[in-house]
């Protein structure tokens, strides 16, 4: 919105030039997020008290969690407000791909936020199946996939990947097969499609998982935002992109923005959410900032390194897979509980230490991914 007062006024009021620099309006949209979350948080908070949208705790976790029941939940709905809009005032909306990230975002939300409405209504802590949940967020991440797709067919995408370490070589994930244009082959974009659906189900069910100690889900997500606030920057940069042999998105830039916005109200959530907390952001907030940041990955085609932008969502993610299958294959578990967070709640580790720990590791798996930009 405001971009459109550079357009119209930058001649007459040179003032306004500075809303064309995608960097001042990061800014900008950064701090719109981190004041709306401040001023609307304690609001919040009181209305859900109000109308008593208190979290259950799973009866079978950790013993000191049980005095969080009641605790009001569902606070994701305040980090997606405060990621929308600033993202819709200080975004040129002509470009398609703010919307589209906006829109995955959303829809990833929705899926949350019908899971949390479950619960309440059951007063357990059991929502949808999980078969209802992954279906629901494959058919997103599908119809994701097929919109970038036909983008791909106007120029505006590329279905090509970024390699870390490897400055030329940017293998497709299209099969063309001999003699045949893919364009007339609808197969061909199925390893895409899939690939696509891995990224975007797995980090968002990623952040879920690690979202159940106090703080510990949005601070990382504070540290892996601002990473993917610099290669959306990158991305959209001709001469970064050009210097460090990236491919080149003219209008992925605008995402830089959107970046910002997720930076800016995470901050400001992190802020009622931190030790202990006052309010939880439910599954309306863990899969829509995990949707969202699989959906920048890909856009901005960093999606090689989104494990190392979000390592300790990777880590808790794999800590459950790696429980799960071991206790099917041989009967035992390798940790006391999973995810990861609660085996060292189990041992015997204060959870603010856990976070603060989890956070330095979340750090340095973002600058580590940073430093592959150069490591080329």
């Amino acid at each position: 919105m405001f971009y459109y007062l550079y357009l119209k006024l930058h001649l007459e009021f040179h003032v306004f030039n500075l809303f064309r620099y995608i960097t001042f309006r990061t800014a900008y949209a950064s701090m719109t997020a981190l004041l709306l979350s401040l001023v609307l948080g304690p609001w919040l908070v009181r209305k859900l008290k109000e109308f008593q949208v208190g979290q259950y705790i799973r009866s079978d976790g950790p013993q000191t969690h049980q005095s969080k029941a009641g605790t009001p939940t569902m606070g994701g709905v305040l980090i997606i407000l405060c990621i929308v809009v600033p993202t819709l005032l200080w975004s040129d909306l002509s470009n398609i791909f703010v919307w589209l990230t906006l829109g995955t975002t959303l829809a990833f939300g929705a899926i949350g936020f019908w899971d949390d409405h479950q619960k309440l209504q059951r007063r357990q802590n059991l929502g949808l199946t999980a078969r209802g949940k992954f279906l629901l967020q494959i058919l997103v991440s599908f119809v994701f996939g097929v919109i970038l797709i036909l983008l791909s067919a106007r120029g505006l995408y590329s279905t090509s990947l970024n390699v870390p370490f490897f400055k030329r070589f940017h293998p497709t994930l299209l099969i063309t097969p001999l003699l045949r244009n893919h364009w007339t082959y609808p197969l061909a974009f199925l390893p895409f499609l899939l690939f696509v659906v891995l990224i975007l189900v797995g980090s968002s069910n990623a952040v879920n998982l690690t979202d159940g100690l106090d703080g510990l889900a949005i601070g990382s997500l504070v540290i892996s935002a601002s990473g993917l606030t610099v290669l959306a920057y990158v991305a959209g940069h001709a001469v970064l992109s050009e210097y460090l042999d990236l491919q080149h998105l003219p209008r992925v830039g605008e995402l830089t923005i959107f970046c910002g916005s997720m930076v800016g109200a995470s901050l400001g959530f992190l802020w009622y959410n931190a030790y202990p907390a006052e309010i939880f952001m439910g599954d309306v907030g863990s899969l829509a900032l995990g949707g969202a940041m699989g959906t920048v990955a890909v856009i901005i085609k960093q999606e090689l390194l989104l494990p190392f932008i979000g390592g300790i969502f990777v880590i808790e993610a794999l800590s459950v897979i790696l429980q799960v299958g071991s206790f099917k294959l041989r009967g035992k578990r390798i940790f006391r509980m999973a995810p990861l967070h609660h085996h060292f709640e189990l041992k015997g580790w204060k959870e603010s230490k856990i976070i603060a720990r989890f956070w330095i590791v979340a750090l340095v798996f973002a600058l580590f991914a940073l430093t592959t930009l150069k490591l080329r």
